[in-house]
């Protein structure tokens, strides 16, 4: 996990280090951090009931995310209405990152 952290982070200041670098040449640079994404590659986790039970309530939005959540969000930044948005580490993640990552209390 420490390596995946690792990673994560490295991303999280490379974003912001090439938004601060380019952005007089008008590059914009972003990240988008999504939750849980339901690929072929989770296709195994999602038939596990209990184990998205787990991701589920800690999701405020009671879900995990689709491909297509992903995707506009990272067209919405490649777009001309995100002109003025660079440097920005984007949660993807159905609120997740705004909770404490606690189930909700009863």
């Amino acid at each position: 996990m420490s390596f995946y952290n690792a990673a994560k982070g490295t991303i999280t200041n490379f974003t912001r280090s090439l938004a601060m670098d380019h952005g007089r040449d008008g590059v914009r640079v972003n990240a988008v951090c999504p939750t849980l994404t339901f690929t072929e590659m989770t296709g195994d986790m999602k038939e596990d009931t209990q184990l998205m039970g787990k991701f589920m309530e800690r999701i405020p939005l009671g879900r995990g995310g689709e491909p297509e959540d992903i995707a506009d969000v990272i067209a919405f930044l490649a777009s001309e209405d995100a002109r003025f948005i660079t440097g920005v580490n984007l949660p993807v993640d159905g609120g997740l990152s705004a909770s404490n990552g606690q189930p909700p209390q009863a």
